[in-house]
C-alpha cells in the first residue's frame, strides 16, 4: 500500500483511491504537470520513517501503524529515540502524543537514567529540544515529566535546573511543577530544604498549593513532631486554605503514630462531619495504630462499623486487619475474618488466600 509523506506523518493511500487521482492529473497543463512532479522530488523523507526502519524496538510500537495508540507505546518510542539521542524525533513524538490524548508518564523520559557520564550535557539538550515543543500543555507537560523523573532519581539538583529552566522561559511553571521535588525531600525527611523550595515557589511568583504544604506536614506527622505539624496547621490557615483529604490524612497518622488513637478517631469524625472523602489510607492508620496498643477487638469492630458502605474500602480494610493480626500471632481472629471476607464476596490476596486455605485444612 503506498505511503504519502506529508509534514513528517505517514498516511496510508490505498491504490483504488489514487487511481482516479491518476486519470486528472493526464487532463493536466503540462506545466502544471512538470511543477507536480519537480515539487513530488523535492518531498523530504520523514524523519519518522527513518527512525522506524533503523530502531528495532520502535518498527513494534509506530503510533501511526496503531489503531489506538496508548501511553505505553508512546513512552517506548520516547524512550528508544532518547537512548540513541534523535532529539529531533523526541520532539516529534512528545507533540504527537498530546494531539493523541496520550500523555506523559513518570516513565516518559526513563532514559535519562542511562546517563552517567555525560548526563548534564544530556540534560542540556534535552531541555532545549523540550523549549520547542508546542506551546502550551505539551511543553508545560513535557517539563513537568522530566522533572518528575529526576526526582525519582534523587536527583534534585538537576530538577531545580529545569525549574529555572522553565521560568526564564515562561514555559508555565506552577505549584504541581514542584510537588516531585518536595515529595522527594520530604521522604527523605530532609526538612529544610524542603522549606527552601517553599521559598523559592514566594520567589519565582509561585503561591504554594495545599498539596504543597501537605507534604511537608505529613512528613512531620509521620515522624510524630506534633509541634512542628502543628505549626504547619497554622501557617496553613493564615493563608486561608482549606484543608483536604490529605490534610486530615496526615493528622490521622500523627495521632496513631504517637499513640493516641482516640484524638485520631475525633478527626476521623470530623472529616465525615464536614463531607471531606475519606482515603484508605486514612482508615489503615487507625488500624495500625490500634493493633500497636493491642486493641485487637476495637480494631475488628472499627472496620466492620464502615462495612457496607464502600467495597473498595472494605477490601482494603479488612485485608490490612487481617495481615495486621497474622502478624500479631491472631490466627483464629485473621481466620474469622478472611472468612467474613469470603461471604461478602471481597477479593482476598494470594497470600491471605494460602494462610486461610492451610488454616481451614487443619
Amino acid at each position: 500500500m503506498p505511503v504519502l509523506l506529508l509534514d513528517g506523518f505517514q498516511f496510508s493511500v490505498s491504490r483504488s483511491r489514487l487511481l482516479p487521482f491518476r486519470s486528472n492529473l493526464q487532463n493536466l497543463n503540462p506545466k502544471i504537470m512538470s511543477l507536480l512532479h519537480r515539487l513530488t522530488h523535492k518531498i523530504p523523507k520523514s524523519p519518522n520513517s527513518r527512525f522506524f526502519a533503523t530502531n528495532p524496538t520502535a518498527q513494534h510500537h509506530n503510533p501511526s501503524l496503531e489503531k489506538q495508540p496508548s501511553t505505553a507505546y508512546y513512552d517506548s518510542l520516547v524512550n528508544a529515540a532518547g537512548r540513541s539521542r534523535d532529539f529531533p524525533i523526541l520532539r516529534h513524538l512528545l507533540n504527537r502524543r498530546v494531539r493523541d490524548g496520550c500523555f506523559n508518564t513518570t516513565k516518559t523520559f526513563k532514559f535519562v537514567s542511562g546517563y552517567d557520564a555525560d548526563h548534564s550535557t544530556v540534560l542540556h539538550e534535552l531541555c532545549e529540544t523540550l523549549a520547542r515543543l508546542d506551546k502550551g500543555f505539551s511543553r508545560k507537560s513535557a517539563y513537568d515529566s522530566l522533572i518528575a523523573r529526576l526526582c525519582k532519581l534523587n536527583r534534585i539538583d538537576e530538577s531545580l535546573c529545569v525549574v529555572d529552566t522553565m521560568v526564564r522561559g515562561d514555559y508555565g511553571v506552577s505549584a504541581c511543577t514542584f510537588h516531585p521535588i518536595l515529595c522527594s525531600l520530604t521522604k527523605k525527611k530532609k526538612m529544610e530544604e524542603a522549606w527552601g523550595v517553599l521559598k523559592l515557589m514566594g520567589d519565582v511568583g509561585i503561591h504554594p498549593d495545599i498539596t504543597a504544604y501537605n507534604y511537608l506536614l505529613t512528613a512531620y506527622c509521620f515522624s510524630g513532631d506534633l509541634p512542628a505539624a502543628t505549626g504547619m496547621l497554622r501557617k496553613i490557615a493564615e493563608e486561608g486554605m482549606e484543608a483536604d483529604s490529605r490534610t486530615y490524612d496526615a493528622l490521622v497518622l500523627g495521632a496513631c503514630r504517637t499513640g493516641k488513637v482516640e484524638a485520631a478517631m475525633v478527626v476521623l469524625r470530623r472529616m465525615e462531619d464536614v463531607g471531606v472523602p475519606l482515603l484508605y489510607s486514612t482508615h489503615a492508620h487507625v488500624i495500625s495504630g490500634m493493633m500497636e496498643l493491642g486493641y485487637y477487638a476495637q480494631a475488628v469492630e472499627f472496620v466492620r462499623s464502615y462495612g457496607g458502605r464502600d467495597k473498595g474500602l472494605d477490601t482494603e480494610s479488612y485485608g490490612c486487619l487481617a495481615r495486621r493480626l497474622i502478624e500479631k500471632k491472631r490466627f483464629e481472629e485473621a481466620k474469622e475474618l478472611l472468612a467474613e471476607m469470603r461471604r461478602r464476596g471481597l477479593a482476598i490476596g494470594e497470600k491471605l488466600r494460602d494462610f486461610y486455605h492451610t488454616k481451614s485444612s487443619v
